[in-house]
């Protein structure tokens, strides 16, 4: 590819990341009112990054032909071939050249951005001392318990998944697998009817609340590696497995400190380059921005 000097269609270019980030559409596919929303989202955008590249930090940035080969092959590479590739540039009024102009502007306006956050504070370890006492519940861990459960569902239209039929299923799986719990995975494989099926009935880590209440009332009852009885649900019937136990934790403030210290820092970089755009003056009609 060669070096830019195609004029760049911008606001194209700007409306299909709108569309994208706001619906994960494509402009063509949204509807009048999310269309609406999704122009002013971009419009908005197109005007702060124009003020971005009208600065004299923007004056000393200078993109390489490599950031926007590798940006340009990062969009590339979400399709499978290339006639899939091009034909969505086209459907969306782009085409190599411009898209090649697009993200040279993006690279350009990150890379100011990426320079001003720079510029943040250093956060203490007496800030994150007082954010650690202030937001206390953010480091309490509930009890949590790694779960895996096999379904049978309750469905009149089936003799097998009458309600009678599906309990009696149920309650046998789940007097095979209390002798040998493993072959929990085996078994949810040939007889669960939930996707979780073809990762071994596999549910996750997960704390109180987060499954039916029929569910949680007996899981947070088993010991580790102990299987249930079957358990009714308002779908069906579940045999559940307890893998392992997490007890309820309270991070100390050493262990927290990575994650106060990371989160602080990301808010110190949005707030320096908010005040920064927000300092920065509006270009006169007509004024073109430095690219």
């Amino acid at each position: 590819m060669t070096k830019i000097d195609k004029p760049i269609q911008l606001d194209t270019y700007n409306l299909l990341r709108a569309a994208l980030t706001l619906f994960k559409k494509t402009p063509a596919e949204l509807a009048e009112d999310e269309l609406k929303q999704a122009k002013i989202q971009a419009l908005n955008e197109f005007r702060i990054e124009s003020r971005v590249l009208n600065t004299p930090e923007a004056a000393s940035v200078i993109i390489t032909e490599q950031e926007i080969q590798q940006a340009f092959q990062e969009v590339r590479d979400r399709y499978d071939d290339e006639d899939a590739f091009f034909s969505d540039l086209e459907k969306n009024q782009l085409d190599n050249a411009s898209l090649l102009a697009a993200l040279h502007r993006q690279c350009k306006v990150n890379t100011v951005l990426e320079l001003v956050a720079s510029h943040s504070p250093n956060i203490s370890e007496v800030e994150i001392g007082i954010y650690y006492h202030m937001h206390a519940e953010q480091f309490n861990r509930p009890e949590r318990r790694e779960v895996s459960h096999i379904f049978i569902s309750i469905n009149p239209d089936y003799p097998e998944n009458t309600e009678e039929m599906a309990l009696i299923r149920a309650q046998e799986i789940a007097e095979k697998l209390q002798k040998k719990p493993h072959k929990f995975a085996d078994l949810a494989l040939k007889h669960s009817e939930c996707p979780t099926a073809l990762q071994g009935g596999v549910l996750g880590t997960v704390s109180r609340g987060t499954l039916y209440p029929e569910i949680d009332a007996v899981l947070f009852n088993l010991k580790p590696g102990q299987v249930s009885d079957a358990v009714k649900s308002e779908i069906g019937f579940h045999v559940v497995l307890c893998k392992s136990i997490h007890n309820a934790e309270t991070l100390s403030l050493a262990k927290a400190t990575p994650k106060i210290r990371q989160l602080m820092k990301e808010r110190a970089r949005r707030t320096c380059q908010r005040a920064w755009i927000a300092r920065l003056p509006t270009p006169e009609p007509g004024e073109s921005s430095h690219d």
